[in-house]
């Protein structure tokens, strides 16, 4: 019985995040030092080129999905939202291999940073809402099962 609850508590414990790495803050970094020249060039008033910059260092930290064993949230650049497992009727995948949440009412929400490679994942997370469609994570969840022994026959070895 203690066990279950154990278990149980990890299961709702296990959260995952799908986000842009933060490596691409260099990439924006290197924008920001090109664009200085310009910006303060003989041009006046081009300093507003620097909203670029920060508007891709906004989406760069506020997108992302987060699987949970209550749900998916997804956070986009504006806004965020919360979808429970109960809400899903699935997953759905792109041609260039982007994951969609198909709600009850067949509408879709793409689902930010999670690619195929990611389902197995989800499946872990969700405690048995999601099915893995690539069947790698059929044997973790299960209880492990005692391998019947072997036993070992006496016989006649070779050198008597």
């Amino acid at each position: 019985m203690a066990e279950e609850k154990q278990q149980e508590q990890a299961n709702e414990d296990r959260k995952a995040v799908f986000k842009i790495p933060n490596t691409a803050l260099l990439a924006i970094a290197f924008l920001v030092v090109c664009v200085t020249p310009v910006a303060f060039g003989d041009v006046p008033y081009l300093q507003w080129l620097y909203l670029f910059p920060i508007a891709l260092a906004v989406f760069v930290i506020r997108t992302r999905t987060t699987a949970t064993a209550k749900g998916l949230e997804v956070r986009t650049m504006l806004g965020r939202r919360d979808l429970p497992w109960a809400s899903l009727k699935g997953l759905a995948i792109t041609d260039k291999a982007k994951v969609q949440a198909v709600l009850k009412d067949e509408s879709k929400i793409a689902l930010p940073a999670v690619r195929t490679r990611h389902l197995p994942v989800i499946s872990l997370v969700s405690a048995g809402h999601m099915a893995d469609p690539s069947g790698l994570t059929d044997d973790i969840d299960k209880p492990a099962e005692k391998a019947p022994e072997k036993t070992e026959e006496s016989g006649p070895t070779s050198g008597e």
